[in-house]
């Protein structure tokens, strides 16, 4: 078939049937979202039409500090990825990796395109976590030090360490590597291998920083 009559490439079709969540936002308010991301989060198609990101959040601290740490990433390079628990309309809890594109430069939140990957077949939720627990657990699976990440949310390494060793103790971790295996829903066998955790997801809590 010759370039002349090749069938127009129908972009918006791509996009609503495209199998990873797909959105775009403007200032924070979804603006267009895909079935696979209205699915994911447990929504009708076109239920999240309108509505700010800060449904999708545990909680709306995790939702305001996960915004402004995304600003100077976004701002110096353009684009922006993490992998953080976020909720489901009926409550529920999952890992979810998110990765974001600007629209505009040095705006980061003006306008953007995001996608959303559900890890939670791999990574189940498997322990209650207060907001601030949950934001670091997502930085620790990064790999990040207990120094970067009180640069990074602004809070003392020793305030950091605090959250980390009562993350250990709801793991029943010995280690800060067997933390961070537990966290990515694996704990290590007699031998060492890492073995898959079969946990049921854990479900919305209230809790205090």
């Amino acid at each position: 078939m010759s370039p002349s009559t090749s069938p127009a490439i129908d972009f918006q079709m791509i996009f609503m049937h495209s199998p990873i969540g797909m959105c775009v936002s403007h200032n924070r308010v979804i603006q267009a979202c895909n079935h696979a991301l209205a699915d994911m989060f447990g929504y009708l198609p076109g239920g999240l039409i309108g509505q700010s990101f800060s449904v999708l959040y545990p909680s709306p601290d995790e939702f305001e500090r996960t915004g402004a740490r995304i600003v100077p990433i976004m701002n110096a390079k353009g684009h922006y990825s993490d992998e953080r628990i976020m909720k489901r309309a009926n409550q529920e809890l999952f890992w979810c990796h998110v990765t974001g594109g600007a629209l505009v430069k040095n705006d980061a939140h003006a306008a953007g395109i995001w996608t959303f990957e559900d890890l939670s077949s791999k990574r189940p939720v498997t322990a209650e976590l207060t907001p601030r627990e949950r934001e670091i657990a997502a930085l620790l699976v990064e790999g990040k030090t207990s120094k970067l990440i009180g640069r990074q949310i602004g809070l003392s390494p020793r305030t950091v360490e605090m959250h980390r060793a009562k993350l250990m103790r709801k793991f029943a971790a010995a280690t800060s590597s067997e933390l961070v295996h537990r966290l990515l829903g694996v704990t290590l066998g007699a031998v060492g291998q890492a073995a898959p955790v079969a946990t049921a997801p854990v479900s919305k809590k209230t809790a205090t920083v």
